[in-house]
């Protein structure tokens, strides 16, 4: 049953209890002092279930807010993917297509309805097979990006050397779900850098924002955190809404959000690197840089509209703890320290509920020993699975 069903319902029995009432009133041969105890209990318990109703109608039209904000920016990331600069291919860990962007159908020669479902082994020659298979095994177990110089075979039949970068993309216990590939055809001999980090100090102006500040946004730029935690949010009837947290080596921008209000706060003294949208279009190594960032911003979008779209609140502040201890979390000998103080009106916000049930929830996960807190109040993740 829905919640409209639900309200409709508990109205429609409030009116018949209160004809009732009157009716049993208006007779004339029963007095007032007559009608029995329980039917007077039973008219309150009906108006309190028709309170509970309108209130959790209230809850339920918040949610369904904060999921169409947040979708309307995981369908931003998403474009962010099709129309990319770069061919790349989502598989499963054994190398299944399931995803491909319009380059990637491209530089393989294959309609898109056609790549999905298919080994992407089968694009490799004979002889490089049994390699690919065993570097395909290592990436599952590497936290690291690793990348691979195959032969591919276009559906016509054609070769082209190619430079494949792979990375796994992890859930939130750390274990591997898929592949990302990034395809790069190789025109001419270029030196190996594939385990370089790119410096974008290079390309880009410094800043530097002390905690707690608001930073300025421009759509022609997108900003990489050099150092420091940044804290996304967007605005709406019911307040701030947590759409994300941007660490060290993660970027974030207006123009990677289709949302109209959009901000970005300093939750620690940060340094950022700004980088001109312009360039990026105009730069195939800087865009190839920058694409595992995008994919990171999109998989944390992901998991925080997984987390909204749990229906018991503690489950989704369960969720979003794990979410945090994957992003921000720092290993010590109590469990998993969270680095930075995120308040109960944001950890409500991240779990479209209020900051009054949070604290109550935390109350009871600190009774239960699942979470503490050290003499700075950081959350210490004790048994949390």
């Amino acid at each position: 049953m829905n919640v409209e069903k639900f309200i409709q319902r508990t109205e429609a029995f409030h009116r018949r209890l209160a004809d009732l009432n009157q009716t049993a009133n208006a007779l004339p041969w029963i007095t007032s002092d007559m009608l029995p105890q329980a039917f007077k209990e039973l008219g309150s318990n009906s108006r309190m279930l028709q309170l509970a109703a309108e209130e959790l109608y209230i809850q339920n039209e918040e949610l369904i807010r904060t999921r169409g904000l947040v979708e309307a920016e995981c369908q931003r990331y998403q474009n962010l993917f099709e129309f990319a600069p770069n061919a790349y291919l989502l598989t499963n860990i054994e190398g299944i297509i399931q995803e491909a962007n319009s380059l990637a159908t491209t530089l393989l020669n294959v309609p898109k309805h056609y790549l999905t479902g298919k080994p992407l082994i089968n694009f490799v020659p004979l002889e490089e097979r049994r390699r690919f298979r065993n570097e395909l095994s290592e990436v599952s177990r590497s936290n690291s990006n690793r990348e691979l110089l195959v032969n591919l075979q276009q559906r016509d039949g054609k070769f082209f050397h190619s430079a494949l970068t792979v990375a796994a993309v992890r859930n939130q216990y750390n274990k591997p779900i898929n592949l990302l590939w990034v395809l790069r055809e190789i025109r001419e001999q270029q030196p190996e850098s594939a385990n370089k980090e790119f410096d974008f100090s290079e390309n880009g102006s410094i800043y530097q924002h002390c905690k707690g500040e608001t930073i300025t946004l421009n759509p022609s730029e997108i900003f990489y955190v050099c150092q420091g935690l940044v804290k996304l949010s967007t605005f709406c009837e019911t307040g701030e809404v947590l759409t994300g947290l941007a660490g060290e080596k993660m970027v974030f921008g207006s123009s990677l959000t289709s949302l109209q209000t959009y901000q970005a706060t300093a939750l620690t003294d940060v340094e950022l690197v700004s980088i001109d949208v312009a360039e990026i279009a105009q730069s195939p190594v800087l865009s190839h840089a920058l694409l595992p960032k995008f994919n990171q911003r999109l998989r944390q979008t992901e998991s925080f509209l997984a987390i909204s779209g749990r229906q018991r609140v503690q489950d989704r502040l369960h969720y979003l703890f794990l979410l945090l201890k994957q992003e921000i979390g720092q290993s010590v000998p109590e469990g998993t320290r969270l680095n930075v103080r995120l308040t109960h009106e944001e950890i409500a916000s991240a779990c479209c509920t209020t900051r009054v049930t949070i604290t109550r929830l935390m109350g009871k996960l600190q009774q239960e020993g699942v979470i503490r807190f050290d003499s700075k109040k950081h959350i210490i993740l004790q048994n949390l699975t």
